[in-house]
């Protein structure tokens, strides 16, 4: 700090022979949140203002000075007796757990703990082929072998479903050694399984159901207020261990995550032992307290907020159908309503160009696309307002493209269409059921295109939605390996392919 005790001249803009300090993490930040742009991705608060609504602006005006360690009083996270313990308990109870434990590593850190409580070192677990990256990483961790469900694909849309309560039941069958079952509902478009179903099912073989509910955070509450058209919460079906990232569509900061407990079938101490190995010793007492204070607002103002949330849905669904030209896709059995699905592809207009429009014309932002289909994630933050923006932006897109395109009524025709949408996106190729090799041992880099038939020695991760495109032991195809080289060339993120686009293979 300068003598004067004002900023030193360089964040000023600095004197001759100084150099200018830059922060472009926070530059960006501050310019984009300087846009008031609406937000249709994580995280669920949308930004300030939910908190504002509900009386914490004290909270965000000194947010520094609440950045603390375990100073007497502040509890400790991994042995609770204080403050810490009292919001755990106050999650149990609204989630109607055995036991809740507050996550600062996000869910994967919750999804890596609960996997190595459940499952034995070199053991076997039963896995959805679509999970998220973090249960492959739990499987490195410990060498445990997946035995593997595939969802089914929902052919009109290209894109993974849900996991069968029958094909549970006949990887149980077939595997009896298996420790545990764990798979993702709601999925990333918000597709929900019969987690009901399959938790009965997994209990009666004798194992452990775990599930990934990082992005059903809500539907207990949607649940527990009594709203119709939502699926049920894997934390109302019975499973033993459900991780939900309360960050990803209610209040808190974003890598603020929960894990409920409950039942017994999982060691507790076990549990809490390997929360501790994978959870920073540092936590941060913002998130935490951020996961406070959304405990705090659904207590105080939980049914009056998510009628209102429904309200917002039934609003966009109702206006979203009378746009010409736009395909919605809300008709899928187990679907969670709160993820808005829509294709403007039979306008020729494929996800990565709707996604431009939207951002540069209207200041939205989406969470994600794949090929023609966008998914808009709605949260606990979202108002009418931003909803009725969304609608009118649709709108006005469908509305300018069919008149520049000579279409009439807002509809081009169908080959163009299909031209337009392969020059600006690349297909979207759901993970198919493939013989599995050994993983391999020993590993080289290998180009992209020279690795038809080889063996996969690392995941192939697309992100988002962070869902392995090839797993270790698969062997790599023709399809496959142009559908990567084609996301890379429109400049997607692709873990597990370095910048000369070699990826890790058998040597």
């Amino acid at each position: 700090m300068a003598e004067d005790g004002g900023v030193f001249p360089e964040h000023r803009g600095g004197k001759p022979g100084h150099t200018i300090m830059k922060t472009p993490i926070q530059d960006f930040l501050l310019k984009h949140a300087a846009k008031n742009p609406i937000s249709f991705h994580m995280p669920g608060h949308k930004g300030s203002a939910f908190y504002k609504r509900f009386g914490y602006s004290e909270f965000l005006e000194n947010i520094m000075d609440c950045d603390v360690t375990e100073i007497p009083g502040a509890d400790n996270l991994f042995q609770t007796e204080g403050i810490i313990k009292e919001a755990q308990d106050r999650y149990a109870k609204l989630y109607g757990a055995k036991k809740s434990y507050l996550l600062i590593n996000g869910t994967s850190g919750g999804i890596i703990a609960a996997i190595l409580a459940s499952v034995p070192k070199g053991k076997r677990i039963i896995m959805a082929r679509n999970s998220h990256k973090s249960i492959f990483n739990a499987l490195t961790l410990a060498d445990i072998q997946p035995v593997y469900a595939y969802p089914d694909i929902i052919e009109e849309y290209g894109i993974s479903g849900a996991i069968s309560p029958e094909q549970i039941e006949g990887l149980l069958s077939a595997n009896p050694d298996v420790e545990a079952v764990i798979l993702p509902s709601p999925n990333y478009y918000g597709i929900c399984c019969e987690t009901e179903k399959i938790a009965e099912i997994t209990h009666r073989y004798g194992k452990v159901l775990i599930v990934d509910e990082a992005h059903g955070a809500h539907l207990t509450f949607f649940n527990k207020y009594g709203i119709k058209g939502m699926p049920k919460s894997a934390g109302n079906s019975e499973a033993d261990i459900v991780i939900t990232s309360i960050h990803k569509t209610l209040g808190s900061f974003t890598q603020s995550a929960l894990l409920n407990l409950n039942s017994e079938r999982v060691d507790q101490y076990l549990l809490e032992d390997k929360l501790q190995c994978v959870e920073s010793t540092s936590p941060s007492y913002i998130l935490m307290a951020a996961l406070d204070i959304n405990a705090s607002i659904i207590e105080e103002h939980g049914e009056r907020i998510f009628n209102e949330w429904a309200e917002n849905l039934d609003c966009f669904y109702e206006n979203a159908r009378n746009i010409r030209g736009l395909k919605l896709i809300d008709d899928i059995e187990g679907l969670d309503r709160t993820k808005l699905n829509f294709s403007l592809g039979g306008l020729g207009i494929p996800g990565n160009k709707l996604e431009e429009i939207m951002i540069g014309k209207y200041g939205i932002f989406i969470e994600l696309y794949t090929g023609d289909l966008v998914m808009c994630m709605t949260g606990i933050g979202n108002t009418r307002e931003h909803i009725m923006r969304l609608v009118d932006a649709l709108a006005e897109v469908a509305a300018e493209y069919g008149v520049k395109s000579g279409a009439g009524a807002g509809i081009k025709a169908e080959a163009d269409a299909g031209a337009d949408a392969d020059a600006g996106s690349a297909k979207l190729i759901v993970p198919k059921q493939a013989e599995l090799f050994d993983i391999p041992i020993y590993k080289r880099r290998a180009p992209l295109s020279e690795a038809e038939g080889l063996i996969c020695a690392s995941s192939i991760i697309p992100y988002p939605p962070g869902i392995p495109l090839v797993c270790p032991g698969e062997k790599l195809n023709a399809e496959t390996i142009e559908y990567i080289i084609r996301l890379r060339e429109l400049g997607e993120k692709v873990i597990g392919v370095n910048g000369r686009s070699e990826i890790l293979v058998g040597a």
